[in-house]
């Protein structure tokens, strides 16, 4: 995981940000913390070709307005024809219609990681009903079963987002602890981690998207901790957060992961 650290930090992968309104400044400077490259290209027309030349595309479905949706078909379908690697960040699907129809779609486009809480998750699994609009109901540990069986059915890695988070391919599964609880008051925080797991994809080199996913998990929470211990709130945590994203080092990621690798479920 620390390898792969560096290699994001070495390659600058530009990462293409089909994403919602309400975060698109906040993700661009967590991109550009972590040593990535952030274009917000969701221009129909446009969308598709960035998405052949990036490194990366998020498809965050935050606010999917009839364009988004439809640059966000574009880039997925370019994506998959130059085999750009994509991650598909569910949010709020459930019980709003066209974001939940949409993911359906797209998740069986073979994004390389889908990231979202556990309601999310288990929504795309066909086993949830959403939570309570970009709030999760349940937990990560309740959607292991969810996750691993989506991650065999679409071979994507499944991260659940939560007090630890999940993160399985459908054979391995992890949990990674850390963050903060000051997360959960930031707009746009889980949004930023969509867009940071698309960004070690992207770069990871010659790493497995496991390993990308969960260093990229794991990089996050240790900024969140060190944030959280210079912060006064979730104002002053948020303008923290990036800072210590520029400041992690790859010892730093050594030191401090703490994964744990689960059993095989019966």
């Amino acid at each position: 995981m620390a390898a792969t650290f560096a290699e994001v930090r070495a390659n600058g992968p530009l990462v293409q940000c089909i994403t919602n309104t309400v975060v698109t400044n906040f993700t661009a400077n967590a991109l550009l913390a972590a040593g990535a490259a952030p274009a917000m290209v969701d221009i129909v027309g446009e969308a598709g070709d960035f998405a052949r030349v990036a490194g990366g595309v998020l498809v965050n479905l935050g606010t999917p307005t009839p364009e988004q949706r439809t640059a966000a078909r574009e880039a997925v379908a370019a994506a998959g024809e130059a085999g750009t690697p994509w991650v598909l960040d569910p949010v709020a699907v459930g019980a709003l219609q066209v974001r939940t129809e949409l993911a359906a779609e797209l998740v069986e486009k073979h994004p390389a990681a889908v990231r979202g809480n556990a309601s999310e998750i288990l929504v795309l699994a066909g086993t949830g009903a959403g939570g309570r609009g970009v709030e999760s109901t349940d937990t990560p540990e309740a959607a292991r079963a969810g996750a691993e069986e989506l991650a065999r059915r679409t071979g994507a890695v499944v991260a659940v987002s939560g007090e630890r988070d999940l993160i399985t391919d459908g054979e391995t599964t992890v949990l990674v602890s850390g963050g903060d609880a000051l997360l959960t008051l930031v707009t746009g925080a889980g949004c930023a981690l969509g867009a940071l797991v698309t960004a070690f994809v992207a770069g990871r080199g010659g790493h497995s998207v496991l390993t990308a996913v969960t260093a990229a998990h794991v990089a996050y929470g240790l900024a969140a901790e060190r944030a959280a211990e210079e912060a006064d709130g979730p104002g002053s945590f948020a303008v923290a957060l990036l800072d210590a994203l520029h400041n992690l080092r790859q010892d730093d990621v050594a030191a401090g992961a703490r994964v744990e690798v689960l059993e095989p479920a019966e």
